[in-house]
């Protein structure tokens, strides 16, 4: 796995969480400009993913085991997308709580994933 991968996930998921967070006390839903937000961090999450595939197909394995290394970076490429998804159906600023939600999980299958690398 790719180190400043991994962090530069992490470190763009946490500013998508305190921008939503921002928004959600501001007491307003999720605007298109967070949607592009996700779209970063989720096209980065997706990088990750294409990544882990690739070091698996060169004959990396992971310490904990490549089953949960597939879950951790499925969970982790679905997470902002799927809270962006749910903030859609919910148009009060509790979209921007749940996309803040989801983009600290995401932060936090990040370190998990680390770990489980081998970090």
């Amino acid at each position: 796995m790719l180190v400043a991968l991994t962090i530069a996930v992490s470190v763009t998921a946490l500013a998508l969480a305190a921008w939503c967070g921002y928004a959600a006390y501001r007491d307003q839903p999720t605007k298109d400009w967070h949607f592009i937000g996700m779209a970063v961090v989720s096209v980065l999450a997706l990088a990750q993913l294409v990544v882990g595939i690739v070091e698996l197909a060169r004959g990396e394995k992971p310490d904990q085991g490549t089953v949960i290394f597939l879950s951790y970076l499925i969970g982790a490429v679905v997470a902002v997308p799927g809270a962006g998804f749910l903030s859609l159906t919910e148009r009060t600023r509790w979209g921007s709580v749940t996309v803040s939600a989801g983009a600290v999980v995401l932060a936090v299958l990040e370190v998990r994933l680390y770990d489980i690398w081998g970090g």
